[in-house]
């Protein structure tokens, strides 16, 4: 079976779950899977979701001082990471420098429309000036055109560039996807040794949905986690996500989110 006849096959198996789900056949299911996310995480205050958390910073105009402040913030706050654009990483791992806060780079970002090289040397780049980890915009158009053996290829690329331990997070961009155009990027990302599946870029004219997480997760299973970003500016919406099953949350509006107050920021 040639790969595009197995995403079919796959992709219409998982489209029966979810019309199952929608017919309230597999309700119970969808509640158990809440339940399990649920436990698997330990928040009790909006503080315990800072490790949870990638503290962002990718508007494009963004300073020196701007980027300073993100790591105060972060090692302040204790988030998971920080991610910027490919050019600051250097900057902010110095800053980082000695303390547990991981550095990481997306890349191809935010139209994920350049070649696989130019990733490939992206990505490259990034390790070398510090980046433990890489979120990476899978190509957009060709996925929605079918042709999954270069949106395949193109992720392995990345995925080739980087290094044993470098986590690699695959952005979907789901606002400009069907579902089932969802449910094949996934399952390609999950093929090409993608360690999560994230939702958005936050430039994309959309952000992430408990609905979107909830199908990302029910793709992809267990081995492979799930990052919600676009529109995450407060601690109720981070919990969803969590709850949904999202094991890492995507914001520039970290502090507001561990505050348990409603952020402003951007992504």
């Amino acid at each position: 079976m040639d790969q595009n006849s197995l995403v079919e096959l796959i992709t219409k198996e998982v489209l029966k779950k979810i019309e199952s789900s929608k017919e309230g056949l597999g309700a119970t299911a969808k509640e158990d899977a809440m339940k399990i996310a649920a436990a698997k995480i330990n928040i009790t205050t909006p503080r315990d979701m800072a490790k949870y958390i990638d503290h962002t910073l990718l508007k494009p105009e963004s300073r020196a001082e701007e980027f300073d402040k993100l790591c105060k913030e972060a090692i302040e706050y204790q988030f998971k990471s920080v991610c910027v654009n490919s050019s600051w990483v250097s900057y902010v791992a110095k800053k980082l420098q000695g303390t547990k806060v991981l550095v990481c780079s997306v890349v191809g970002f935010p139209l994920g429309a350049m070649t696989s090289r130019s990733k490939a040397f992206e990505t490259r780049e990034a390790i070398e000036h510090g980046a433990s980890e890489i979120d990476m915009v899978l190509a957009v158009g060709k996925l929605r055109a079918g042709d999954y053996k270069y949106v395949e290829e193109d992720i392995l690329s990345v995925r080739r560039a980087t290094r044993s331990s470098t986590i690699l997070k695959v952005i979907l961009e789901t606002s400009m996807l069907t579902d089932e155009e969802k449910i094949i990027a996934c399952q390609i990302a999950k093929r090409s040794g993608a360690d999560f599946v994230k939702t958005s870029t936050g430039f994309g004219g959309g952000g992430a949905t408990v609905a979107d997480v909830l199908l990302m997760k029910q793709t992809v299973g267990e081995k492979i986690e799930v990052k919600a970003s676009g529109g995450i500016r407060d601690f109720a919406t981070a919990l969803a996500m969590l709850e949904a099953g999202a094991t890492r949350i995507g914001t520039g509006s970290g502090v507001a989110v561990v505050s348990g107050m409603k952020g402003s920021g951007g992504y």
